[in-house]
């Protein structure tokens, strides 16, 4: 079983920072993809940052600029930093890894429970 896990939420005033942290665990033989999404209320989830194994990062224009991902892969971990936060970045951030758990090279998803980010305005 993998688990996922994401800390570092909580309020911040606009253009204020955050970095958040997700760690991932359990029976993995190799985790090929990481990454940040988020939902608001009443919206879809959307992709905030990934990064792949080979350390390649993807941000859309919402948040690029302003967010960066990075990944420290001795320890299973995604972080996501990010700056000038906007109210509209107000949404609960959920973390999203793509794992090989054995040797046969089948792929699997796993979501984290969530992390509140709310910025006031």
């Amino acid at each position: 079983q993998v688990h996922v896990v994401e800390s570092g939420g909580g309020l911040v005033q606009a253009g204020g920072s955050l970095r958040l942290s997700c760690a991932a665990s359990g029976s993995i033989f190799k985790i090929n993809v990481m990454a940040w999404y988020r939902q608001a209320p009443g919206k879809q989830r959307e992709l905030v940052a990934s990064v792949n194994s080979g350390g390649r990062t993807n941000l859309p224009d919402s948040t690029k600029g302003r967010f960066s991902v990075s990944r420290d892969n001795a320890k299973n971990m995604v972080y996501l930093q990010m700056n000038s936060l906007k109210p509209e970045d107000t949404a609960v951030y959920y973390c999203y890894v793509v794992v090989q758990r054995d040797y046969t090279g089948s792929n699997f998803q796993y979501w984290g429970q969530g992390t509140q980010v709310t910025v006031s305005s």
